[in-house]
């Protein structure tokens, strides 16, 4: 009991408060100079030899990076500028060395009450990052805790630094999670263990993490977001037309039923014999060359 008194008491003065410091590191510097004045909260910049990897780093280091509105209305714009760009073929998605979000911003929920959350929907707009076409690639440092990661679960791809930590301790708080926690995790991991999570408050580690199927991939802490803009690389030097429908018919399974999904998968399979870009990989294969995508 003792324990986990101390675990509320950390997630509420810490985890979900502006009290922290962390230093940013030099290598992101040269970010900060190209997304000056865009952006307050997020650093942008473009990644890969071919600059094809759209890269977006929350930044609100003495927060936490916790998830304030103008936060992800940031993020959102971001992510749909990328969407947008022809250019750019995966996202990757990342936070500080510390932290990837610690949670919502608290301070700013605080002082509602129903009817101002009712009214606005309130956390609604969250969900506008699953409405991108192209994969995300969440690269997660330390600790993602309640919207923190449901942030992370709403992308594509989780990897994680050994150190990283997932939780959502919004029962520490007396509330729930509200941007998909109850429903991702469960996914995720299964019913039994998204209930410990979520009812117990206790946070995961990134090995259990992997092992939970939560994650796909846990790496070094100073090797994660390398690692992530690689394979974000090697993802945007295919096709986009077909990453999307990939990607489609991915999301598409958690929604239907297996006939339905396999019938969707069928008929997406065959959406792809009207693109120039099968065409090309298929002859590509049988001339023994690489393909050159168009993305038509």
């Amino acid at each position: 009991m003792a324990a986990f008194r101390a675990l509320a008491t950390f997630s509420k003065r810490v985890l979900f408060t502006n009290a922290s410091k962390t230093a940013q590191p030099a290598s992101w510097q040269f970010i900060r100079c190209m997304s000056a004045g865009q952006y307050e909260h997020i650093l942008v910049d473009k990644r890969g030899e071919k600059k094809n990897v759209g890269f977006i780093q929350l930044n609100r280091p003495k927060a936490l990076n916790a998830l304030c509105n103008a936060l992800m209305v940031e993020t959102n714009d971001a992510i749909g500028k990328f969407d947008a760009d022809d250019g750019v073929g995966c996202i990757v998605l990342t936070g500080s060395d510390r932290a990837f979000a610690a949670g919502a911003d608290i301070k700013e929920m605080s002082g509602q009450d129903f009817s101002d959350v009712w009214r606005k929907n309130f956390l609604a707009h969250w969900s506008k990052l699953e409405k991108c076409t192209k994969p995300i690639i969440a690269a997660v440092n330390g600790y993602a805790l309640g919207g923190g990661c449901e942030l992370a679960m709403m992308c594509d791809i989780i990897y994680a630094g050994e150190k990283a930590q997932f939780g959502q301790p919004e029962i520490t708080l007396g509330t729930i999670p509200g941007a998909g926690g109850t429903q991702r995790l469960c996914k995720a991991v299964g019913k039994s263990k998204a209930m410990e999570i979520i009812l117990t408050g206790n946070f995961m580690s990134a090995v259990d993490a992997e092992k939970s199927g939560l994650v796909s991939k846990v790496l070094p802490a100073d090797q994660l977001v390398n690692e992530a803009v690689k394979t974000a690389e090697k993802i945007s030097s295919f096709s986009k037309i077909t990453v999307g429908m990939c990607k489609e018919a991915v999301n598409a399974a958690y929604e239907l039923s297996l006939a339905e999904g396999l019938h969707f998968e069928k008929r997406i399979f065959h959406a792809t014999f009207a693109t120039n870009d099968r065409k090309e990989g298929m002859n590509a294969f049988v001339e023994k060359r690489k393909p050159n995508f168009t993305d038509n």
